[in-house]
């Protein structure tokens, strides 16, 4: 399958064939499946993040035994991973400075 230019945005969840205002955030080289996967993820995050601001609002659940923030922990990283692993130089070593796999085999 042809591997083609995708532009990434994590903060709006945006996946981009076409580059405008910010959502270069990172550059991929992915097919349509590797896109779809990657499209699964940033949606499981939403959803983990929705769970978790309902969460928020029951005083008597203790922050720290949240599912919800564990599963967006895990899809952010799996989605990192992701990108890491179809991203261009750039993208490469932005997320190499940021550290966040850093407890990951890369």
């Amino acid at each position: 399958m042809e591997r083609k230019k995708f532009y990434i945005n994590l903060g709006s969840k945006e996946i981009s064939q076409i580059k405008y205002d910010n959502n270069d955030e990172f550059t991929i080289y992915a097919t349509t499946d590797e896109v779809q996967t990657l499209r699964y993820k940033l949606d499981n995050m939403n959803d983990a993040d929705t769970r978790a601001f309902y969460r928020a609002h029951v005083p008597i659940m203790p922050y720290h035994n949240d599912e919800s923030n564990d599963d967006y922990d895990n899809e952010i990283t799996e989605a990192f991973r992701m990108i890491y692993e179809l991203g261009d130089n750039v993208t490469k070593q932005h997320i190499e400075s940021m550290g966040i796999l850093s407890d990951h085999h890369m």
